[in-house]
């Protein structure tokens, strides 16, 4: 929800920093706040004012009408205020029909004033304007503001002014001064309702003595969407549960959660001991199955109400399933169990597999509980690969030990909900519809084709059957000979002006030959538009450029049916644009920070007539700015929040429809006769599934976004329905908050809408909550009676259109309201033509599992594809909090295993030791040059590096092999010594040029006595030490230098830990696995000769002459 109530106390507190800068002259709000943990002492020494004054003392919860309710405690001391709270205080209050337990209050100073002082402003937006309400006779018993209360008009986008206040709203304050004063309060307050993006702001009373204004009472929203506007103004925001209902931390975390996704992820826990509990995909699908849980008679034991949407990953699935299996397992076990309904409807681009997959990692976890709890899970999903998701639901469901039931697309979307609750029989065996890989591969349609039309066939008589039973009589159908086109279109137009909308209703949004382009660089969906153009046989793509600021212009690759075709991206939108005067839609993915300002610019440009923003959460001041500014451009916008919208065998926006399995399923490839509009974007794919089932297929579908002021209405599109002679069916799918659905019913009184409608509003399940639940969709709250789905219904009923008894029979109501168009020759069903074959995309085909091919790599080491890390096997949060250090992360990726902590330790010490050794020498010294050579830090590095070798620090291998051969063919050290020097080869391992047996190396000392130490053995090391005593008595530097005390301590590790086999020691040794320490150690020490050469900013080096022997051939010198 966008608009959030905020408490008294937090309103005050931001009125208090804000409100007098634009010369409110009001009295600064002093209060307190108290709650059970409030220490009374430190209360007091706080706000002094408290022992001193007379203090009023109420709730802080969201209470309507407190007095009323004997809820305000006026002129008490601060003990009797103690006294009131005290008696209050974690005590249970019932207002209306919910009852909750009264846990904050806010005390504030008792203000003397006279019942005439007392006067009431109220402020609150809605679509086209801004209203302030006044009265001058306010407090308790205002009584019906509505109609009493003087109202003021202030257009968005437009100006108060104090002249406008004062002529038409305090007309009945007679005193000049009085009336300048509140004026300017007035006109401050609505410039602080604007600046801070209020949704709604009342103060009654206002109280105007002769020297001050005061704020007595605040109820308050803000447009919680604008947080990354306004957060430096509000500071920190909590936004309280409404009465009735506490606010749990599992809440906090999921809003949480969701605050740090691009998805959308809600919860609302409706009863903590509840035994039926949901976890749906979709807003509109959620407020749907709890719409059908409550017409079943499970209202008292919904649990909770929540969604999960917008493509949300596999560990926030899995985060989000974990928190609600904690919540229905930790709760007292019910005595006929408990059931946990997984549904959701035809998802557009989330990835079913993948979700379910967090899911089933959740229900494993959870499995012993589950199955104490007695709990029997119900599934039904369905979008892109929920083939594999279901696949690995039922194999994973055979070793849950609990009854767990899943069902795709072939199900009716709530049809789980029956069964979950014993109203309806559970079939044994699913059959299942289509699988994607059929449809995908030539010759595979057809088969489809002939399965899907038995089914529908058994499913359409099962639904004559049951619709028989139930005996639902349909109006008749009266005649259109003109079929809409002699609808009064000047009527229409003058109703679209009223509605500030400058709409041409006779205008198609898409053709067959409407081009677009594509804000953002959303690669999937726009092949996805492709993909659709290509099935429709469109001659040309509908998407002809990109614009993304964030890159250069330059082509992106996409694939047109069987051939690689190239699509322009701008950075700026002007040069697209002009680039392609073919142009007329905009498909926006900006980000709702970014939404706003792209579409504005976009609108600039008269080419353009249609606008779909798909961003959900742009502010609602925004939004609102958007629609005023596309009217006076006759520009149609769609969304936000949206999915977009299809014109079947034309275009389509972004992901609407899904992947092609659906969208060949659901028959978009063609037009058909109906068309729908709703908001839930979700839900337009379930429709899809529904129409195509019960009718020929649909014509056009539109979801116009679930955000509190859509750009366009539901009226905009029914009336170009109305006027399309192509459609003969209307489809409306409202749902609960705001009154739009009002003037579709006026329409349909007075004769603008003579086409058959069939409508249903969700969200009927909120009557029967006690306290008020926010729905998945911003714009789903109903703020009255008037607003609730119930009462929609009952007006849509009313006033003649087609309204089932639930979203249940909805498929099978549209299915009668169509077989009498046939019947009447309304409707000519349309022809089957196959669509063309597209070749299914190769990353999509493999994770399907239909293809498989050679890998280029392997790797055993690492795996960055899931949602973590994983270094050879353990997870990267483990490696931290095992703290491994960097000895661990390297025995994982070199080794990969866990290596004894001493081994860790070593090749740590190891690092260390052999990090620098000066700049004289050559690998040092090539960094310095290339550094001050202006090189990069990386070539200076690799120019370093590449001295490595026998001569310069690689000698860890060759002197490993050297000692190693000589050990194992149980040479005598004196032996290999001889050998050696017969050969005439070094001994690698064994002298320096600086250190010597009586300037010891002090690295060497310290390596040898930690492996001395700490290794179980160490015979190498040994051997080489009884090596280094001969060769030193010959020469007195030829010690065992770092080389080779670190390369025969690698070996003693490999062969005496306990951790390889002789065979995998033997391999490191002969792939040169030693040297690695000395390469990763030393390029520290190139590093940071890097760094200092660049911080003392040394210049260019050249060689000095004198250090250089000119060795010049005599017969040239």
């Amino acid at each position: 929800m966008s608009a959030k109530a905020i408490t008294e106390a937090t309103g005050k507190d931001i009125l208090n920093r804000h409100l007098n800068q634009h010369g409110a002259g009001a009295a600064t709000c002093r209060f307190a706040t108290v709650n059970a943990d409030t220490d009374w002492s430190k209360l007091s020494v706080d706000h002094p004012w408290l022992l001193t004054t007379p203090l009023v003392v109420k709730p802080d919860q969201l209470i309507k009408r407190r007095g009323k309710l004997g809820l305000i405690g006026v002129k008490k001391s601060f003990e009797q205020v103690k006294q009131w709270i005290g008696e209050r205080l974690n005590k249970d209050q019932k207002i209306g029909n919910a009852v909750g337990k009264l846990r904050n209050f806010i005390i504030e100073p008792f203000v003397p004033h006279t019942e005439a002082e007392e006067m009431y402003v109220c402020i609150y937006s809605h679509r086209s304007a801004d209203t302030i309400l006044f009265y001058h006779l306010g407090g308790v018993d205002i009584g019906d503001v509505d109609a009493k209360a003087v109202k003021l008009e202030v257009p968005v986008d437009s100006t108060l002014s104090l002249a406008d206040v004062k002529t038409t709203l305090l007309k009945a304050i007679t005193d000049a001064s009085k009336k300048e004063r509140i004026a300017k309060f007035i006109y401050a307050l609505y410039a602080t309702f604007a600046d801070l993006y209020f949704t709604y702001l009342e103060i009654n009373p206002l109280v105007v003595t002769a020297d001050h204004l005061y704020i007595l009472d605040l109820a308050a929203k803000l447009d919680s969407t604008a947080d990354f506007i306004c957060r430096p103004k509000w500071g920190e925001i909590d936004y309280p549960p409404p009465f009735g209902r506490d606010a749990y931390p599992e809440e906090a975390y999921i809003a949480d959660l969701d605050a740090k996704s691009g998805a959308s992820l809600k919860l609302t826990i409706l009863n903590r001991n509840g035994r039926i509990w949901t976890m749906v995909a979709g807003g509109g699908a959620s407020v749907i199955y709890s719409d059908t849980i409550c017409d079943l008679g499970g209202a008292t034991e919904l649990a909770n109400y929540g969604e999960y949407s917008g493509a949300p990953s596999e560990q926030q699935t899995y985060e989000y399933a974990k928190t609600i299996l904690n919540l229905m397992t930790s709760s007292p076990k019910h005595p006929d169990g408990k059931v946990l309904i997984t549904g959701g409807g035809i998802a557009n681009f989330t990835n079913v597999a993948a979700t379910f997959q967090g899911i089933i990692t959740a229900l494993r976890e959870f499995q012993p509980k589950l199955v104490e709890h007695n709990v029997s899970i119900f599934v039904r999903r369905a979008g892109p690969n929920y083939q594999e998701g279901l696949r690995r639901m039922r194999d994973f469901g055979g070793t849950l030990g609990i009854p767990l039931h899943v069902f795709g697309p072939e199900t009716h979307m709530t049809a789980i909900c029956g069964m979950a609750l014993g109203k309806r029989p559970i079939p044994q065996v699913a059959s299942v519809e289509f699988s994607t890989a059929n449809f995908l591969l030539p010759g595979g349609q057809q088969a489809q084709a002939d399965l899907k039309a038995a089914s529908e066939a058994e499913g359409l008589g099962s639904a004559l059957r049951s619709t028989t039973a139930q005996s639902i009589k349909l109006p008749p159908i009266s005649a259109d000979e003109s079929d809409g086109l002699a609808t009064n279109n000047h009527q229409q137009q003058q109703q679209s002006k009223s509605n500030g909308s400058n709409l041409n209703f006779n205008r198609k949004f898409f053709s067959n030959t409407t081009k677009a382009i594509v804000w953002g660089m959303q690669q999937r969906a726009v092949q996805s538009m492709l993909d659709f153009d290509f099935i429709c046989r469109r001659d040309e793509p509908s998407v002809v450029a990109m614009v993304y600021p964030f890159t250069g212009d330059h082509k992106q690759k996409y694939y047109w049916g069987h051939k690689e075709i190239l699509i322009p991206v701008y950075k700026k939108m002007s040069d697209a644009i002009h680039k392609h005067k073919e142009v007329d839609v905009m498909v926006n993915f900006a980000s709702l920070r970014s939404a706003y300002d792209s579409t504005l610019e976009v609108l600039e440009f008269p080419q353009i007539r249609t606008v779909a923003i798909i961003a959900e959460g742009i502010p609602e001041n925004m939004t609102r700015k958007l629609i005023i500014e596309a009217n006076k451009k006759g520009v149609a916008i769609i969304g936000p929040a949206t999915v977009g919208g299809v014109k079947p065998g034309c275009f389509k926006i972004g992901n609407t429809g899904g992947m092609l399995d659906n969208i060949l399923h659901s028959k978009l490839y063609r037009p058909g006769s109906v068309a729908y509009v709703s908001r839930s974007g979700g839900m337009s794919n379930e429709l899809n599934n529904i129409i195509s089932k019960a009718t020929d297929g649909v014509v056009e579908g539109i979801a116009i976004g679930g955000d509190r002021y859509p750009g366009s209405t539901f009226m905009d599109h029914i009336l170009r329905y109305q006027s399309d002679p192509e459609t003969k069916l209307i489809v409306l799918l409202g749902e609960v908050g705001g009154t739009e659905e009002y003037d579709v019913c006026a329409a349909v009184k007075d004769g603008r809408i003579t086409k058959p409608l069939v409508a249903w509003c969700i969200g009927t399940c909120a009557s029967m909550f006690t306290s008020e639940v926010q729905f998945g969709h911003a714009g789903s709250c109903a703020n009255s009676d008037r607003e609730t789905a119930t009462a929609k219904n009952k007006a849509l009923r009313d006033a003649g259109a087609y309204v089932p008894d639930s979203f249940d029979t909805l498929g099978e109501l549209i299915h009668h309201v169509y077989g009498e168009l046939v019947k009447t020759g309304r409707i000519v069903p349309r022809e089957e033509v196959p669509p063309p074959t597209v070749p299914m995309d190769y990353s999509w085909a493999r994770e399907l599992g239909l293809i498989r091919k050679p890998a280029s790599f392997m790797t055993s080491i690492c795996d960055e594809r899931g949602q973590e890390l994983i270094y050879a096997g353990m997870p990267i949060s483990e490696v931290l909090n095992k703290d491994v250090g960097i000895g661990g992360v390297i025995s994982l990726l070199w080794f990969q295993r866990c290596l004894p902590p001493y081994v860790c330790k070593f090749f740590e010490m190891c690092l260390m030791v052999t990090a620098d050794h000066g700049p004289a020498v050559s690998g040092a010294h090539n960094t310095i040059v290339c550094a001050r050579a202006g090189k990069d830090l990386v070539s200076s590095v690799v120019s370093g590096l590449l001295t490595i070798g026998d001569r310069f620090g690689g000698a860890l291998d060759g002197s490993a092999r050297q000692f190693s051969e000589a050990y194992d063919t149980n040479l005598h050290p004196m032996e290999f010594v001889n050998k050696m020097r017969k050969e005439g080869k070094l001994i690698l391992g064994i002298g320096h040029r600086v250190k010597s047996i009586n300037n010891p190396d002090v690295r060497v000392k310290i390596i040898k006595e930690f492996v001395m130490e700490n290794f179980p053995q160490c015979p190498l090391l040994k051997y080489a030490l009884e090596v280094e005593k001969i060769t030193t008595t010959k020469k007195p530097n030829l010690i065992l230098n770092v080389d080779g005390v670190i390369a025969t301590a690698f070996v003693d590790m490999l062969r005496n830990s306990g951790s390889f086999t002789s065979e995998e020691a033997q391999e490191y040794i002969n792939v040169g696995a030693i040297n690695s320490l000395f390469v990763l150690g030393r390029s520290i020490g190139f590093i940071g000769h890097y760094m200092d050469q660049k911080r003392l900013k040394q210049g260019l080096y050249r060689h000095p002459w004198d250090d250089i022997s000119y060795v010049i051939p005599e017969q040239y010198n």
